[in-house]
């Protein structure tokens, strides 16, 4: 056996070893822990499972478009989405699925059976936009505010509730504007953030939220400020007024600041909120439903039963029909099943039920790779009487039908990937890893068990191989 395949075989051998230590460690453990509690022992990791199989929580929520322009629907929502994966992202969660419908926006978490958890890791995430006092409505406000003033006999802060009758009764039209909200929104939202941070007054020791804002951002506020110079200029937080600050100049730079009555903590949170991602769009929770494990279950168990029941359907046909290579076949196709599961593992992927009919199905593209190398391997050996030219003209000959077939495969798992929703996503991504192991399994793993067989004794035993 020449140095090559010896060192091949040599580094499939430790290859499997290693993976199956990595992804079922429970026994090497303790093994080694026998001898010396020094030395390190591997982590033990569970399996990922989706939401149809261990359960969780289902979210609904509808986004609030009453004072936002509504021409940019589509582009909001689709920054929402991205905003609250994000924030998912953040703990850890895979495979949570997001999905935008009109106005409304569902969340699904795995494995979020406290509800109560579930809306928190989606969070409060603030929505900040920035108000502008409308020119008009001032002007209408102020000429109201004086008649109901005059009509009243007092200040606006000193009005009781019989003085609201009063002003029902009178004959001042419109008289309700003087209690109503003076700004207007503008187009600068927290979506233009790009960095927030906490901030001290040099002087009172205050803390503030200091913000800088992208490019379009900082253009939009400059053209804000040049406007509203020798007006109030208010910022909003979910809703609330946080505060309103008369505008000297026109500010550049694109940096602001927001005060207010904060302690330390909440001015943290607030910025730390807005670092990840300040929604474009505010949001309200109108439905939640927990979602249990128990049918996922029982089709985790089925799927399982059925794969293994097919498992050994197609190592008895291999054998039976391409004997000895068919054995060798059904190594390969076991180091291939490692080799996925500890990609599941250390990725990690979410298994679904799609997932795992996925990873079915790519077991059979791998056996279909071998029975094509097999079935040239023997036309090729009756051919030219010689088993090692048989082995090395039967691959030359079978790889461009096993490349095309597979390649034309991953593309379409790779368009799958990319254009459909989280649900698909998990049956491509798995059929992407099945497709790419299984070429590595049939084009060197069995082929380097074929070569040492090859150079073995068994090769002169011609019913094994023909």
């Amino acid at each position: 056996m020449s140095q090559y395949k010896k060192i091949t075989t040599l580094l499939i051998v430790i290859l499997a070893m290693l993976v199956y230590i990595i992804t079922f460690p429970t026994a090497f453990n303790a093994g080694t822990k026998t001898f010396s509690d020094s030395i390190p022992q591997f982590r033990e990791r569970d399996f990922q499972f989706g939401l149809d199989l261990q359960g969780g929580a289902h979210l609904l929520y509808e986004a609030d478009f009453s004072d936002i322009p509504y021409e940019n629907k589509e582009q909001r929502m689709e920054g929402l989405r991205n905003i609250i994966e994000r924030r998912i992202d953040l703990y850890g969660i895979a495979d949570a699925y997001v999905r935008v419908t009109g106005d409304r926006l569902a969340v699904e978490i795995p494995g979020a059976h406290d509800l109560e958890e579930a809306i928190n890791i989606i969070g409060e995430t603030p929505f900040l936009d920035f108000r502008e006092i409308s020119s008009e409505k001032a002007e209408i406000r102020e000429e109201k505010e004086k008649e109901v003033k005059d009509f009243l006999g007092k200040e606006l802060y000193e009005i009781e509730m019989d003085d609201f009758m009063k002003l029902e009764e009178s004959e001042i039209e419109n008289w309700e504007v003087v209690f109503e909200d003076p700004f207007e929104v503008t187009e600068l939202t927290g979506r233009h953030l790009e960095s927030a941070g906490v901030s001290y007054h040099h002087i009172t020791n205050e803390p503030f939220i200091s913000l800088r804002f992208t490019d379009e951002g900082a253009v939009l506020f400059e053209e804000i400020t040049e406007r509203n110079v020798g007006k109030n200029l208010a910022t909003f937080l979910d809703g609330e007024l946080l505060q309103q600050a008369r505008v000297e100049e026109k500010i550049s730079g694109g940096e602001a600041q927001i005060t207010g009555d904060f302690t330390i903590k909440e001015a943290q949170e607030i910025a730390r909120d807005l670092r990840i991602g300040a929604l474009p769009v505010p949001i309200e929770l109108v439905s939640q439903q927990s979602i249990g494990p128990a049918l996922g279950e029982d089709a985790l168990n089925v799927s399982l039963l059925a794969g293994l029941i097919g498992f050994a359907f197609v190592a008895a046909f291999m054998i039976i029909i391409y004997r000895l290579p068919g054995a060798v076949s059904i190594i390969s196709l076991s180091i291939y099943g490692l080799l996925m599961l500890f990609l599941f593992q250390v990725i990690p992927v979410s298994l679904t039920l799609s997932g795992i009919a996925a990873f079915i199905l790519s077991i059979g593209m791998a056996i279909d790779a071998n029975v094509l190398i097999f079935s040239r391997i023997k036309e090729e050996t009756k051919k030219r009487g010689n088993l090692k030219d048989g082995i090395e003209e039967g691959y030359k000959r079978a790889w461009p039908s096993i490349r095309d077939g597979n390649f034309t495969t991953l593309m379409v798992a790779v368009i799958l990937f990319f254009i459909t929703t989280s649900f698909v996503r998990g049956f491509a991504i798995t059929l992407i890893l099945g497709i790419l192991v299984s070429i590595f399994a049939a084009m060197v793993v069995t082929r380097a068990l074929l070569d040492v067989l090859e150079e073995s004794r068994l090769k002169k035993v011609k019913k094994f191989w023909l």
